[in-house]
């Protein structure tokens, strides 16, 4: 650890993010509205008149210095050294305790599933998916906002994770307070397999399954993974990182010799299934998959929905 001189401490937490961002991560930025900001990183992590909330964490405060170590997991020192961009004089460390692990804030469940049920049958997913998805307790209805709460497992069977979606009109998509993105949203194989499908929500996994339901196939056939969201990976090759969903999945199970991706058919999308295909050992098998209709899984699901219950209509009795 070092010295930080109390003027440079006082410089630092004058600092507000949005300045912080345009002057040493510009490329951090994306433009929401005319005085709203979001970061490529956190999505969900608005900047707006001098302040910032991170709303999937419900954490929010004014400035860089807050940001660089309640979000970024900077120590004090170095986020004060980013700021200031100087080294302070080394002194020797004083002995600490390793940070404990948080709890994950899981919302209050709902009696009821209703609004969660009818927003994804709405979705296209299948009665028998939901189902199982319900009584295993990977999907439940918050009690505050209704919204659908996604919940993923370690081995062991303990909710470490849980992905928040709205219901209604607010759109609002995120991680609960805690989330370990290690232990994302997802389905194992019923039976021996190697296969590993995976995807960006868990909307798009419940729609994977949801089509081979429809074509009356085993849909526990296969290991279902979401990433819980993915992100444009870093230009220098040397940074970028596999999913942490995708890299404790494949080591809890080592059995695994293909991978394939199902993501958005967008920028962000295609870039990270192939610096996915990228990084994997050559052990691997890696296949991208881009959506046969739409941007996503769910659209191609609508899609062939909308042609069946079309070509239903067409084929009726005449009158």
């Amino acid at each position: 650890m070092s010295y930080i001189p109390p003027e440079m401490i006082q410089e630092a937490r004058k600092m507000d993010l949005l300045t912080y961002l345009q002057n040493h991560e510009p490329q951090e930025l994306v433009r929401v509205s005319r005085n709203c900001y979001a970061t490529k990183t956190h999505d969900s992590l608005k900047i707006s008149n001098g302040k910032w909330c991170w709303f999937s964490r419900g954490i929010g405060e004014r400035s860089a210095l807050d940001y660089l170590i309640k979000v970024r997991g900077f120590s004090f020192l170095d986020a004060v050294e980013a700021i200031a961009g100087c080294q302070c004089p080394a002194v020797i460390p004083e002995a600490r305790e390793p940070p404990k692990q948080r709890a994950v804030v899981f919302p209050k469940p709902s009696p009821d599933t209703g609004r969660v049920v009818s927003y994804l049958k709405g979705r296209g997913i299948c009665r028998e998916v939901l189902s199982f998805c319900l009584e295993t307790g990977r999907l439940y209805e918050s009690a505050e906002y209704h919204s659908a709460v996604f919940v993923g497992k370690d081995e062991e069977g303990r909710p470490r994770y849980a992905a928040v979606r709205a219901t209604g009109g607010s759109g609002y998509k995120g991680d609960a307070a805690g989330s370990d993105k290690h232990y994302s949203f997802s389905i194992p194989a019923e039976g021996p397999c190697r296969t590993l499908q995976i995807f960006e929500g868990a909307v798009d996994l419940l729609s994977y399954a949801t089509l081979a339901c429809r074509k009356g196939k085993d849909w526990r056939r296969e290991h279902l993974l979401s990433l819980g969201g993915v992100y444009v990976p870093k230009k220098d090759p040397e940074e970028r990182k596999l999913p942490a969903a995708l890299s404790r999945y494949l080591k809890d199970h080592p059995e695994i010799d293909t991978v394939i991706t199902n993501l958005d058919d967008d920028y962000a999308g295609r870039e990270a299934a192939l610096s996915i295909q990228k990084l994997l050992p050559e052990k691997y098998r890696v296949s991208i998959r881009l959506p046969l209709h739409g941007k996503d899984v769910n659209d191609t699901l609508l899609y062939q929905i909308r042609m069946s219950a079309e070509k239903a209509k067409s084929d009726g009795p005449e009158r």
